[in-house]
């Protein structure tokens, strides 16, 4: 076996698999020595001493980085069929000749498939395989990779993410540019005990418009796997961004992700996410307002079931004077699951005139399950206007009695609360996609 399969099974973090991986794939200078530079900081520093325990994650057994060997392509067919039948499974070629701009395809720690509709790129507009992109724009990646929005020194799972990242996606909209059509990307890690750690950039210039979808997910294996990724959002002055995220990650994946965005002024990100697997989750996506009168929604749902801690949140940054953002937070737990939301509205004191609400809602299946709430503002600003709201409870005998008066069975019922109590996630979503989070939330729902 050649060189790259060597590293598929080479266990454990080191000096040696970071310069690896980045020879194997030509990078510039730079982007080595930013490697590197994570690698030193991963090596000295800790793992969180709060949010939910992560002893199960042996991360000196994990395959951090798994080449699928498959270069990527332009079309379906090309690809080996264990991959395409993965995909078509997952309905993605039928999505991208529907209704999406653009689609991209990443199986383990390579993209194996990209392509953007041809009208797309005659505007402008970039949607490139992360690595490709380095090649392609290299100037444009260093400008915004991984220093003003996640600088690598920021926390463990960032460090490691910086020395071994691989894959993702890189996306940028020309000043003016609206795209109608959403772009998507789709993560699968396909391996026993392995890590993913795929990068997004997405950059939407003066006045663009977007929308972007992203969508996770593993199969079930005996030992524990570890996705790491990074997000970084741009949103230059005037512009708008949809970041859709639909993480569907077996029970035995520890989901540490990273995620967070930069706005300009009169800038809007609107961040959707569902988180509906993975044994453990920590995940807290985080807009930065530094132009006045930016502005950031954040609309949230975690299910957390049988053996799940789900510990997600959001944060909002004030950093400029009249910004406005808003976190909606929606949670089920069932089966003895666990729900913990942490979010922060920060104000500083340059952002007079700052408007923030928080409002935390958690629905409880039974007695064994848990949902906990961890709100923290921090104000430095008079002229604000701060609000939080957390309201945890449980599907009344009354309620359930009422819909089987009515012919439902008891599951039914239970179905029909639960639709209702996620409906402003699923009514955010393009209906494609929320014809699909429903059958997910079904699945999850199996033997309520």
């Amino acid at each position: 076996m050649g060189a790259a399969s060597d590293n598929m099974i080479r266990r454990g973090i080191s000096r040696e698999l970071v310069e690896y991986i980045s020879t194997s794939k030509k990078e510039p200078g730079w982007m080595r020595e930013k490697r590197l530079a994570a690698f030193v900081l991963y090596e000295q520093a800790k793992t969180p001493a709060w949010g939910p325990n992560l002893d199960g994650l042996d991360l000196k057994n994990l395959v951090y980085y798994i080449d699928p060997e498959v270069a990527e392509t332009t079309k379906w067919d090309e690809l080996p069929p264990e991959i395409s039948d993965t995909f078509n499974k997952l309905g993605i070629p039928k999505a991208e000749q529907e209704y999406l701009g653009g689609v991209g395809a990443q199986y383990d720690s390579g993209m194996v498939y990209h392509k953007l509709k041809t009208e797309l790129a005659e505007q402008g507009v970039i949607f490139e395989n992360m690595d490709v992109a380095l090649q392609k724009y290299p100037e444009l990646v260093q400008q915004y990779f991984m220093e003003q929005c996640v600088p690598i020194k920021d926390h463990i799972f960032v460090m490691m993410h910086a020395a071994v990242w691989s894959g993702g996606t890189f996306i940028y909209i020309p000043k003016g540019v609206k795209v109608t059509q959403p772009l998507q990307a789709y993560f699968r890690m396909n391996r026993s005990a392995s890590g993913q750690f795929e990068h997004t950039l997405i950059i939407a210039d003066e006045g663009a418009e977007m929308t972007y979808i992203e969508g996770c997910s593993a199969p079930r294996y005996n030992a524990s796997s570890l996705h790491a990724g990074c997000v970084e959002l741009f949103v230059h002055k005037g512009a708008k961004m949809k970041y859709i995220s639909v993480e569907n990650w077996s029970s035995n994946t520890y989901n540490l992700n990273t995620k967070r965005a930069i706005v300009h002024e009169r800038g809007e990100i609107n961040w959707i996410g569902g988180n509906m697997g993975s044994g453990v989750t920590m995940l807290y996506p985080s807009s930065v307002l530094i132009g006045e009168g930016a502005k950031s929604d954040n609309l949230g749902l975690v299910f957390a079931g049988r053996g799940q801690v789900q510990d997600t949140g959001a944060k909002a940054i004030h950093l400029a004077p009249n910004t406005t953002s808003t976190i909606r937070s929606k949670s089920v737990s069932k089966d003895g699951g666990v729900a913990n939301y942490r979010g922060l509205i920060k104000v500083s004191r340059a952002a007079k005139g700052a408007s923030a609400s928080l409002v935390c809602d958690s629905l409880l299946l039974d007695d064994i399950s848990e949902a906990n709430t961890y709100p923290s503002v921090m104000n430095k600003q008079d002229d604000v206007t701060i609000s939080h709201e957390a309201t945890i409870g449980r599907i009344g005998d009354e309620e359930l009695f009422y819909l089987q008066c009515r012919g439902l069975t008891r599951d039914d019922a239970v179905r029909m609360v639960v639709n209702g109590f996620v409906e402003p996630i699923t009514r955010a979503l393009p209906l494609e996609y929320a014809v699909e989070f429903n059958k997910l939330i079904e699945l999850e729902m199996g033997g309520s």
